[in-house]
């Protein structure tokens, strides 16, 4: 037995979603048809409509109404951190630390998932710092992240600003006798005078 086309199509549409499967689809069609209200389904499909009127800042790559997002049109564009996707700027602006702009990469190099340099929002990074005073990599500490900011680091070469990596380590509140290798060296090497 099928479920109905309306079914259907509901899993076929919430697997387009990046970590969902198949499975996962099914489930949360099955769930949102059982035990959801036509309320809540009215304020889920209003939710999604609202959003077809967001786009991509122009500068930087985050979510906004305008042309231009808050973020760029409120602070000095001076100093810029580098980051993989959307999420990480939300991340980034709950610790409320950071009064620089943002460069959004929407991904990392990825050779063997056939992701290329050519394939990143790496092209404005460029105009971009030809302006700033200080560029933060601040890709994921993974080997695509890695890759992807040693390119960075080597295509900004020759431009006139400071060019820093975030600091890896230990998290605050862990054991050393439970860090793998990888977080140690990182420790090590992002360590800072205390004088």
């Amino acid at each position: 037995m099928k479920y109905p086309d309306e079914i259907s199509g509901l899993i076929e549409a919430l697997s387009k979603y990046q970590g969902i499967g198949p499975k996962t689809a099914e489930r949360l069609a099955i769930n949102t048809v059982t035990k959801w209200s036509n309320d809540d389904i009215d304020n889920f499909a209003s939710a999604l409509v609202k959003i077809k009127n967001l786009k991509r800042c122009k500068r930087c790559g985050n979510i906004t109404n305008n042309e231009i997002c808050d973020i760029c049109a409120s602070r000095n564009n001076d100093k810029i951190m580098v980051i993989e996707d959307v999420k990480d700027l939300f991340s980034i602006e709950k610790c409320e630390s950071y009064d620089g702009v943002y460069h959004i990469l929407d991904g990392v190099i990825n050779y063997q998932a056939g992701i290329m340099p050519e394939d990143l929002n790496l092209e404005s990074l460029i105009d971009r710092a030809k302006e700033a005073k200080e560029i933060i990599i601040a890709t994921n500490p993974s080997v695509e992240g890695e890759i992807t900011a040693q390119y960075i680091k080597e295509m900004l070469k020759d431009y006139n600003c400071d060019i820093s990596r975030i600091a890896y380590g230990l998290p605050v509140g862990g054991n050393l006798e439970y860090a793998d290798a990888l977080t140690l060296a990182k420790a090590l090497e992002g360590r800072r005078n205390i004088k």
